[in-house]
């Protein structure tokens, strides 16, 4: 049985280009970064979690919600080929039994803060809105998109971004955790304009405040689809 099962609906996600040299205390043991046309990047991603279930099992309350995540991409070689994954900074939800499972069994980064969203249609677009609160200042990622659906290209950028479907956790310095997630391939919406209103270096710490006045290299608007994250194993 799957550890977690949900939805993963309307990831906002926008990117940054980062010296790779600040995210080498974060990186895993048995991983190294992962380029996309020998840029390395850091992505500050906004969706929803619905119908979540742990262990098959729905917790009242803690369904359907938001979260906001910070994260860089990996890979890691096992038996003659790469594994693409994700290490996440950290990543914000509103509801404390989320975060308590998945710093206590997964060693995750989790933090529960004030949350909201919003989705507002029109004819010719839709914006995504995901706002939270971290020392009494709402921080918040906005997307505005086209209305039809498209294909995420083979060997886009859009496709780096979106087809990592493992995560690693460092642990300590020699310890790792890997974890599997498995979601079909997504559908996007075309950006049409974004914007983001985040503090960085109160969110993140010193190391990203890089990020408070970097302009984004490109934002994407995946659907998403139901996902499963498997259960962890550790890597020595």
């Amino acid at each position: 049985m799957s550890f977690l099962t949900a939805n993963w609906n309307n990831l906002a996600l926008i990117n940054y280009e980062i010296d790779a040299k600040i995210l080498e205390e974060y990186l895993p043991n048995g991983t190294e970064i992962d380029y996309w046309d020998n840029k390395c990047y850091v992505s500050l991603v906004g969706f929803m979690f619905n119908n979540t279930k742990v262990l098959g099992m729905k917790i009242p309350f803690h369904i359907n919600f938001e979260e906001v995540n910070l994260r860089f991409y990996v890979k890691r070689f096992e038996n003659g080929e790469w594994k693409c994954g994700v290490v996440f900074i950290r990543e914000i939800v509103p509801k404390a039994a989320i975060t308590f499972i998945a710093n206590s069994l997964y060693k995750e980064h989790y933090q529960t803060n004030k949350m909201k969203h919003s989705i507002t249609k029109n004819d010719t677009s839709t914006t995504f809105v995901y706002q939270w609160k971290n020392d009494n200042k709402w921080n918040s990622i906005q997307l505005e998109t086209k209305p039809n659906q498209t294909e995420i290209e083979l060997n886009s950028e859009a496709e780096f971004i979106t087809e990592h479907y493992f995560g690693y956790t460092k642990y300590d310095e020699n310890t790792t955790f890997e974890y599997e997630v498995t979601h079909p391939r997504w559908l996007q919406l075309n950006v049409i304009d974004y914007k983001t209103d985040v503090d960085f270096k109160n969110n993140y710490g010193d190391a990203f405040a890089i990020l408070q006045d970097a302009k984004p290299i490109s934002a994407f608007l995946a659907l998403g689809s139901k996902i499963t994250v498997e259960n962890k194993k550790t890597i020595k």
